[in-house]
């Protein structure tokens, strides 16, 4: 049996691994990818990356890896530069930080200094093309679906022009994880795609035959799916609001006329969350909102923080907010069932549920990642 073709992938930006999951799940009978190596500066989402990957994870700044003289640390960044230029890369994919152009932001774009690290992505290519006379023959990007209006625009056309003048045919589209997979959340990303050789350019399809590839569900269907990802028996009381923990949020027409509240609005999340298989939102501790499309609403960082700001559901056991695990697969990670959770940092800390809240919410969607990405293999196979 003739031996598959191994297409090298740099994975920029990894976080806990999303992309890096839906290349390495990817199907072909004449190729296969394989990570070369991934970087990602978070330590926390370091260590839940090397807890589910065996390739090589390069931590630190990027923009240090690629400039060691920059750096504080020459000695430690010089031996991640030589590790990150220690052969030719046929893919480099990421997903640079959104926070600076997300509508959840303060959308301040290339002012922001996390808007600027997609110059990470033009300063590898050029290296690489430098030092082996190569350049990647495929870029994959991955944003917020904001990026494309930001700045009147602007913003995007300065990206696809620096990509244009590395010699690169950019497409783009938006796609919404509920719509391009059997994942129950609504959460639209920009997918850019970019191409060094005009055939492959011409042979990638996919953005314009996406009906072929649209989905519906109903809300049946859409319930099993649900059940396959949310734990029904959870009994946990840290993810439970009862009116012992949260007497403001279950409090009655009689409560709220005898003594009325702090900011003079009632909630009472037992007449709100009344729907099993459904998720929904407490809007700034003010009103609950039901997602309409029977999904679950865009997980963000901001899970991460506190307050109030995971999906809540309503289980047998009572109203819950979502658990670490759930929202992982929601993002079509399989925790718990696979995927592995670090119990410590470095070995001392304990991890706490903040950092993987935080993490679910900077994730991508490892289904629609695949779908890319074995279209780019059909191609470049």
């Amino acid at each position: 049996m003739e031996a598959k073709r191994t297409i090298r992938v740099a994975s920029l930006f990894a976080g806990i691994g999303g992309i890096c999951q839906g290349f390495l799940d990817s199907k072909n009978k004449k190729a296969k990818y394989e990570i070369a190596w991934a970087n990602e500066i978070d330590p926390y989402a370091c260590e839940t990356y090397r807890k589910n990957f065996s390739h090589p994870l390069i931590e630190g700044d990027i923009n240090f890896v690629l400039h060691p003289e920059n750096s504080d640390d020459i000695e430690k960044y010089t031996e991640l530069h030589e590790q990150a230029l220690s052969e030719p890369i046929d893919v480099i994919n990421g997903g640079f930080p959104c926070q600076a152009f997300s509508i959840a932001g303060e959308r301040k774009g290339f002012d922001d200094e996390r808007g600027n690290l997609f110059m990470s992505f033009i300063d590898l290519i050029n290296q690489l093309d430098e030092k082996f006379h190569k350049k990647p023959r495929v870029l994959f990007l991955e944003n917020v679906k904001n990026l494309k209006a930001h700045d009147h625009g602007r913003t995007y056309k300065v990206i696809k022009s620096k990509l244009e003048d590395c010699g690169y045919t950019v497409k783009e589209a938006v796609l919404n994880t509920m719509s391009y997979s059997e994942l129950p959340q609504n959460r639209e990303r920009i997918y850019i795609m970019c191409f060094l050789n005009k055939d492959d350019a011409d042979k990638f399809t996919l953005y314009d035959n996406l009906d072929k590839f649209k989905r519906t569900f109903d809300a049946t269907e859409r319930a099993t799916q649900i059940k396959n990802i949310i734990d029904y028996s959870v009994d946990d009381p840290k993810y439970f609001y009862t009116k012992e923990k949260y007497p403001h949020y279950f409090m009655t027409e009689e409560e709220f006329a005898k003594n009325g509240s702090k900011d003079g609005i009632r909630i009472n999340l037992e007449e709100d969350i009344t729907e099993m298989y459904q998720f929904y939102q407490l809007r700034r501790g003010q009103y609950v909102r039901k997602n309409q499309s029977n999904v679950c609403p865009t997980l963000t960082a901001n899970m991460g923080t506190g307050g109030h700001n995971v999906p809540l559901i309503l289980t047998p056991n009572g109203i819950r907010k979502l658990t670490p695990e759930e929202t992982f697969r929601l993002q079509g990670l399989p925790a718990g069932r696979g995927y592995v959770f670090p119990t410590s940092f470095n070995g001392t800390k304990t991890y706490g549920n903040s950092h993987l809240y935080k993490q679910a919410g900077n994730a991508v969607s490892v289904p629609v990642i695949k779908m890319i990405a074995e279209q780019i293999l059909d191609i470049i196979k």
